[in-house]
């Protein structure tokens, strides 16, 4: 009989419409009770005595361990992803339950998994045998990985520790997701909402009309403002009311902390100070000095001091020409009346010296980027580079009628992957944008080759009425971003799952694809492909191109200051735990040393920085100035050989994106670009001198 649960149909795109909270449970047991059927019979196989020579065990190779691992895991991988993804994106209350419910079920599985000492010596006797030598150099890497794992997970443990490592990792994905769901709930809570438009000020049309549409859709007059970024940002950007900034500000940096307007509703505080304990008593039990030395494991930095090291120069180099950007803006602000500036009029004033600078601003430069333009640019780019086509595929089966799905075919018109657009705001969709995987490229156990699927998430301003979505060019960079991510994972041509596109990938490298996509943005040979008018259809004028490069590093020392210190903040928090200053003192210090902004004591960014609690970049943060120097230097050749040049894009893919994380990194790169990294790109296209 026909399983009709739809999270079990394999080798089928999902039928999201047709997915149900109440199949999450049956359908993830089901799968975790196959895969753990499948290791006990493999363990219990490869115990036997070899028909060829008694005197030893049957040996394990590629094909009889590895490959019926990588089905049942492959299984599971994807249905969980549907769900957590489903959850990301069209969050409720029943699906969330059934979610969270499934966690500590998942968590003792993968414990197990890890700590499975018949499993290990399997692999173990893989690398030991003489067939190891014939693997590929792909497969050796997924060997070598998976034996690290088992260390990672415990695996030399005592049996008292093994059962606390598995309570604690239980714990720490539980929390994880509590946190995520309170900074969700903290930013759908609040509205402010306004009667009179004279209160909104300054705000452009486009804001308006956004702030119209969500009072309409809550049944209610006047504007609604809320705590989403295409909500709260123009309001930071362009009202000219004073107090409505602060009250936006006080509520987005108090979300999920035990003050402002929900104080103490959705407290993510204890939450922070949990998990930090948590990742301490994880690294110890391996054997690491601290969280931050244990999360060095699957990167490239080789030590928490290279780390430090690395984000104290930048901060040195940066901090000077920071303090001159905020003193211009300090300056300007005095110039029209404004003595005492608040952290809540920094961006105001600095969005109005822009203007006055360079005569330029979102507004002027949002009609246009229609994102149906930036994508058909972005497309026609990625053919040009990587010899690929991009083509719209209808009739599949989606969550949200905003969604779109794309198909990529390479020059001889074969597919090669696929992947789903969600690129709008709305209730019930975390915040944020980023790239997760559906399903990765490997061959199945039936021969057939699964092909790689992607989501791109992000969220935009929404179309209102007939107008298409117009992005600022901040959020033309996001695209770009995740696409890259997208790219990465959908054009391997790795066949070994768990190395195939970004997995494997050391955590402090994956972002080189993304950020290296954002450099083509700015670029003369580009722009005409990703831009026209909404209206009138004509390409971005010269003079318009000519005012977007003069102001690209406007305040740039500024935003590399906040980009380090929050990842100081981030390594410090895991590095120095034992210091016992809590997340909020920490956070103090760092912004004492590194910032020259104005500070208030309420501000809690803390309580909503999901990508540290609830995304896993604790202890990484730093990955993104890190990967920014392997991007800036890997475009810089681009700059030397052509922007466009499709012999440079090859080298790309070929070094790089289709390598996954089958090979050493730092090898691929000194393959694409000849060399070791320098940090002078970085410098140069940020803007500091």
């Amino acid at each position: 009989m026909e399983n009709t649960n739809p999270l079990l149909k394999t080798n089928l795109l999902p039928e999201f419409s047709k997915i149900k909270p109440e199949h999450i449970e049956p359908a993830i047991l089901e799968l975790i009770a196959k895969y753990r059927t499948t290791i006990e019979n493999l363990v219990k196989a490869h115990n036997v005595p070899d028909p060829h020579d008694e005197s030893k065990l049957l040996e394990p190779t590629w094909d009889s361990l590895v490959t019926p691992l990588d089905e049942v895991a492959d299984k599971l991988s994807v249905a969980w992803g549907v769900v957590g993804h489903l959850n990301s994106v069209v969050s409720n209350d029943e699906l969330r339950q059934a979610h969270d419910k499934m966690l500590p079920v998942l968590s003792e599985f993968y414990t197990y998994l890890g700590q499975h000492e018949g499993l290990y010596d399997l692999y173990k006797r893989l690398r030991a045998s003489d067939a190891f030598g014939l693997l590929s150099e792909a497969q050796q890497k997924v060997i070598n990985e998976s034996l690290e794992d088992f260390e990672l997970s415990g695996i030399a443990l005592p049996k008292e520790e093994k059962e606390l490592y598995g309570q604690l990792v239980s714990k720490e994905s539980e929390l994880s997701s509590a946190f995520s769901n309170n900074v969700l709930d903290a930013t759908n809570s609040f509205i402010k909402h306004v009667k009179d438009v004279k209160e909104l000020e300054g705000l452009p049309q486009t804001a308006l009309d956004l702030a119209k549409s969500e009072a309409v859709a809550r049944g209610l007059d006047g504007y609604v403002l809320t705590l989403k970024y295409p909500s709260y940002l123009p309001v930071m950007k362009y009202a000219k009311n004073s107090q409505l900034r602060y009250e936006m500000y006080y509520a987005f940096s108090t979300r999920a902390s035990e003050i402002g307007p929900d104080a103490g509703k959705f407290d993510n505080g204890d939450i922070i100070e949990e998990e930090r304990a948590i990742a301490d008593n994880i690294a110890k039990l391996l054997g690491f000095k601290n969280a931050a030395s244990h999360s060095l494991v699957k990167k490239m930095a080789n030590s928490t001091e290279e780390v430090m090291t690395f984000l104290n120069d930048l901060v040195k180099r940066s901090k000077a020409q920071a303090k001159e950007e905020i003193e211009a803006v300090y300056a300007y602000a005095k110039s029209l009346g404004a003595d005492d500036i608040k952290p809540w009029d920094v961006t105001y004033y600095a969005e109005k010296l822009k203007e006055e600078r360079f005569s330029i601003n979102d507004e002027l430069i949002r009609p246009y980027f229609p994102l149906p333009k930036v994508l058909s640019g972005l497309f026609n780019l990625v053919h040009i580079l990587f010899d690929i086509d991009i083509r719209p595929h209808y009739g599949v089966d989606v969550w949200h009628e905003d969604v779109r799905f794309f198909d990529i075919f390479n020059k001889d018109n074969e597919k090669v992957g696929s992947f789903y657009m969600d690129l709008y705001a709305r209730d019930r969709k975390q915040g944020g944008a980023w790239m997760n995987s559906y399903q990765g490229r490997r061959f199945r156990l039936d021969g057939s080759l699964q092909l790689p699927i992607a989501y791109v998430i992000c969220n935009f301003t929404p179309p209102v009425g007939d107008k298409p979505s117009l992005l600022t060019h901040d959020d033309v960079e996001t695209i770009f971003h995740e696409f890259g991510h997208a790219l990465h994972h959908l054009l391997t041509a790795v066949d070994v799952s768990q190395v195939a596109g970004i997995n494997c990938v050391p955590w402090d490298a994956v972002e080189l694809p993304s950020q290296f996509m954002e450099n083509f943005t700015w670029q003369k040979e580009v722009l005409p492909m990703i831009s026209a008018h909404v209206t009138t259809k004509e390409p971005i004028p010269q003079e318009l191109v000519d005012k977007m490069l003069a102001a690209k590093n406007y305040n740039s020392a500024l935003a590399m200051l906040r980009q380090l210190e929050f990842a100081l903040f981030d390594f410090r928090l895991y590095n120095e735990y034992e210091s016992e200053k809590s997340a909020q003192e920490m956070l103090e210090e760092v912004r004492d040393e590194v910032s020259v902004m104005p500070k208030v004591d309420f501000n809690r960014f803390q309580d909503s920085f999901t990508h540290i609690f609830a995304g896993g970049y604790s202890a990484g943060y730093y990955s993104y100035k890190w990967a920014e120097v392997l991007s800036a230097d890997v475009f810089s050749r681009f700059e030397e050989e052509g922007v466009l040049n499709p012999k440079v894009g090859r080298d790309y893919l070929t070094c790089i994106l289709q390598n996954g994380g089958s090979r050493d990194f730092m090898k691929m790169f000194i393959d694409f670009r000849g060399r070791k990294p320098k940090i002078d790109a970085l410098l140069r296209y940020s803007g500091i001198k």
